[in-house]
């Protein structure tokens, strides 16, 4: 991607944003008519200028990351969003220290996230923004429903989101959350993480959105990246993605080849949910199906088995 622009970059707190509003218009300015605004938001252990590949700044919302880390994985860059075919904005927030107290905080900051996309329209009215969330990063997206304006905020991207139905069952019912679509990737690889979530967030009285909200909602869409019928669906549609070879992994909604391309191909309309969805499996693998079942009943497992490596 030559001559890339750097995203924008937006720093959050519970009771603020910051962000260089000269150099947003700016960048809006110089964007085409209906090229994408995508905000990025990052999950736990990231901390806007905290040190090493703890700031997502110089991580995965960079467009050269450490290459001498295998989670750097440049969003921007594979999402195609160069500051002409897309603008590229990096949603920062303080997601280090305790797990509870950023659990909070990432609901808290859905307000900041819609205060952001309404800044946005009164810059360049008319244009919607995407959003693009890993775990806690999943939680700012869907709390922002609550509080965007109806329409602003046009499509949302869920990467092993780290919510339960019940919220995420809300904001969909609000205003905003009816006027919006959202593709909610998850895997059974994130098993583990949903289930401690779970604990954690609602004393396991509720279920991870990683399980799904089923087919009742026309404008959400439970995509199981390793899920074999999900995979040849996805390939007879012209996007072809590795098998999963780990049993446990929280990052393969990014990290694995060819799924960051997929969530660009739905920003721009290219991918819908009303073509994807019929040729989509009726039921997700139960949870716990990656970590306990043999090898030999999983083929992608079996393949580990046979002495291809395992990333997670």
């Amino acid at each position: 991607m030559p001559h890339s622009a750097p995203p924008i970059r937006v720093n959050a707190t519970p009771a603020t944003i910051s962000v260089d509003k000269a150099a947003l218009a700016t960048a809006l300015a110089a964007l085409p008519a209906g090229a994408p605004v995508v905000v990025m938001i990052h999950g736990y252990r990231f901390a806007p200028g905290a040190e090493g590949p703890n700031c997502p700044h110089r991580h995965i919302f960079s467009l050269d990351p450490p290459r001498n880390d295998g989670k750097a994985i440049s969003w921007p860059r594979h999402l195609g969003l160069d500051g002409k075919n897309g603008l590229a904005i990096a949603f920062g927030w303080q997601a280090r220290g305790s797990l509870p107290s950023a659990v909070v905080q990432a609901r808290l900051l859905g307000r900041r996230l819609a205060e952001l996309a309404e800044l946005i329209a009164q810059i360049d009215p008319g244009r919607k923004v995407d959003v693009i969330g890993h775990s806690l990063g999943a939680r700012v997206a869907l709390a922002a429903l609550r509080h965007a304006k109806p329409g602003i905020l046009r499509r949302l991207i869920l990467l092993a989101g780290a919510e339960t139905r019940r919220p995420a069952r809300a904001a969909l019912a609000t205003p905003a959350g009816q006027q919006a679509e959202v593709l909610n990737i998850t895997s059974r690889e994130n098993d583990l993480f949903d289930f401690l979530f779970e604990r954690l967030s609602s004393f396991g009285f509720d279920t991870a959105i990683g399980l799904g909200l089923g087919r009742s909602l026309p404008n959400w869409l439970d995509l199981q990246i390793d899920h074999p019928r999900t995979l040849d669906a996805l390939g007879n549609l012209g996007h072809t993605l590795p098998a999963p070879l780990a049993r446990i992994c929280h990052w393969s909604p990014y990290m694995r080849p060819g799924v960051l391309p997929l969530c660009r191909a739905f920003i721009d309309s290219r991918l819908a949910l009303a073509s994807l969805r019929p040729s989509l499996p009726e039921r997700m693998h139960r949870r716990w199906s990656r970590l306990f079942w043999p090898a030999q009943s999983l083929p992608f497992l079996s393949q580990a088995a046979n002495g291809q490596s395992a990333s997670a």
